[in-house]
């Protein structure tokens, strides 16, 4: 059991093949027990409504799970932990619900007054980010395995 306020989200668009890994692997968090406190949520594209779900929710840590590709074999899964101390302040700029990476979106959080929470990332290696319903073979494998991590970090971050 954790004590904590935990946010997990599956970001992604699910009509660009692997974009839609986060999404899938909180489809199936969602069906199973968690431990009080967590939260999970499918924000699939709308960074805006992940934004508010970070200012409104008091969440010590949130999870954000999304295709992440960083040059390793289709399936490869990341558990990237970006400081939020390099998130850049000041002016959000233009607001894209669409196209905002986690940067932007913290950028977004702490411009609505929002507090630093801890951010980590499980990223799976995409196949293929093109025009397509589904998960790749390789991709669709690893789901299982994220979703094990996925409840290890929230026992553990």
């Amino acid at each position: 059991m954790t004590d904590r306020r935990v946010l997990v989200a599956g970001l992604g668009n699910v009509f660009l093949g692997d974009d839609g890994f986060g999404v899938e692997v909180a489809s199936r968090l969602a069906r199973q027990p968690l431990p009080s406190g967590v939260r999970v949520v499918d924000t699939g594209i709308r960074a805006r409504d992940l934004a508010y779900e970070l200012v409104d929710g008091g969440f010590d840590v949130a999870i954000l799970v999304d295709a992440a590709a960083r040059g390793g074999a289709p399936g490869m899964l990341y558990v990237i932990d970006p400081a939020v101390a390099d998130v850049p302040t000041g002016s959000v700029g233009v607001f894209d619900g669409h196209s905002m990476t986690p940067d932007a979106t913290m950028a977004f959080v702490q411009a609505l007054g929002g507090t630093a929470t801890r951010i980590l990332i499980l990223g799976c290696e995409p196949q293929s980010l093109q025009e397509d319903v589904g998960l790749s073979p390789p991709v669709r494998v690893a789901v299982d395995e994220a979703v094990d991590m996925v409840r290890e970090l929230i026992v553990c971050a």
